[in-house]
């Protein structure tokens, strides 16, 4: 399986800036796509955004299209959320997530990194 460790969340004001780091370690080279969801306090956890591991193609949730981009550094095995015009309904534990080739989910999951947007 993969390993995955968040970095970068934080408390900002709304229309601040902020990005994510996810670093993966173990079977790197079977990953397919890396993702972000979030969870919202007393709420689901949902989908942001994921990219292809080669390829680097992105799917984004509308509500942050426009706003957030999505990227990944092939060689550190690592993936960035760069999140602009921050607004109260970013706010959440935001989850990193990996699938590997041949499966049909996110089966890996970081252990999050809170974000929270003061408004």
């Amino acid at each position: 399986q993969l390993q995955l460790v968040e970095s970068g969340g934080g408390l900002v004001q709304a229309g601040d800036s902020l990005r994510l780091s996810c670093t993966a370690s173990g079977r790197t080279n079977n990953i397919y796509a890396m993702g972000w969801f979030r969870q919202a306090p007393g709420k689901e956890r949902q989908f942001v955004a994921t990219v292809t591991r080669t390829g680097g193609r992105t799917t984004y949730a509308e509500s942050v299209k426009g706003r957030f981009t999505i990227s990944r550094d092939y060689a550190k095995n690592t993936v960035y959320l760069q999140m602009n015009s921050l607004n109260a309904e970013d706010t959440g534990v935001y989850y990193c997530a990996g699938r590997l080739i041949g499966r049909p989910d996110f089966a890996s999951w970081g252990q999050g990194t809170q974000v929270t947007v003061s408004s």
